[in-house]
């Protein structure tokens, strides 16, 4: 009984709309209660330029990551998984920074919420990876995953789902082994490929049919640009790569991955 009434006031202590962020690494697992992590002693106040979700400077309560990470080294590999499905894949090394471009977590204070991302959407909280000084470490638009619920360490993505490779012919500096790269960072949260993957959002890129095999001319990079140029409709969630984030050899490496995979797409 006394076990009931310590549960029910532990239920009431905690602020409306208070979350929970599970941190699981292969040596140690720890869950976050937004209070925690409003009130860690390392949690300071943080000023982002131009944040990628919200298209403004924004100020928020965060964290920095690495001090959520004990003892993960940098050639580790975590994924974070979103409310909605989208799993950012994340290479350690740039989220354990403590120069440059740096990682926090930004927590959302249920007395005082974000505001939403746009009309009729939910606000990018409980707890959003945001970076300072990104363009000092190529930071990507999809290393941002917002309304995070998890942070988990896992093996690669070349380990987890070897349908993703290209031919092992190709050497490591071919653009094609960029391109997987380049595919991993940018396209890999959102979407899968010969059914791997562990993203819920976008379709499969290879099955039944390579965007390759349908877009003619150049109107695939364009649709990666710019999807909204193409294809306009107000639900739409994926998200245009302008240049400054996706250089055009870097685009033609991805184009140059995807047109390989469509010649590997796995047999019935």
């Amino acid at each position: 009984m006394k076990s009931i009434f310590a549960l029910l006031g532990l239920l009431i202590a905690l602020p409306v709309g208070a979350a929970s962020l599970t941190v699981k690494l292969d040596h140690a697992r720890h869950t976050w209660q937004t209070a925690e992590l409003l009130n860690h002693p390392q949690a300071q106040t943080v000023h982002v330029v131009n944040d990628v979700s919200y298209k403004r400077d924004m100020t928020y309560r965060a964290v920095p990551l690495t001090v959520l990470l004990p003892g993960l080294k940098p050639q580790s590999h975590l994924q974070a998984v979103a409310l909605d499905g989208f799993a950012a894949e994340l290479a350690a090394a740039p989220l354990l920074e403590q120069q440059g471009a740096r990682a926090w977590l930004a927590v959302e204070d249920p007395a005082h919420p974000w505001p939403a991302l746009a009309a009729g959407k939910p606000s990018a909280g409980p707890f959003y990876l945001v970076w300072t000084n990104p363009q000092a470490g190529h930071i990507s638009p999809e290393q941002w995953p917002f309304q995070i619920s998890a942070i988990q360490q896992l093996k690669t993505v070349a380990e987890r789902f070897p349908a993703l490779l290209p031919d092992p012919r190709l050497s490591a500096s071919d653009p094609i082994n960029q391109g997987f790269a380049l595919f991993q960072k940018n396209c890999l949260a959102c979407h899968r490929l010969n059914g791997a993957g562990d993203a819920q959002m976008g379709p499969d890129l290879n099955i039944p049919y390579n965007p390759t095999e349908y877009f003619s001319g150049d109107f695939l990079k364009r649709y990666i640009r710019d999807p909204q140029s193409l294809r306009h409709w107000p639900q739409a969630k994926m998200p245009g790569f302008a240049a400054g984030v996706l250089p055009d050899h870097e685009l033609d490496w991805l184009v140059s991955y995807l047109k390989h995979m469509a010649g590997r797409k796995p047999q019935p």
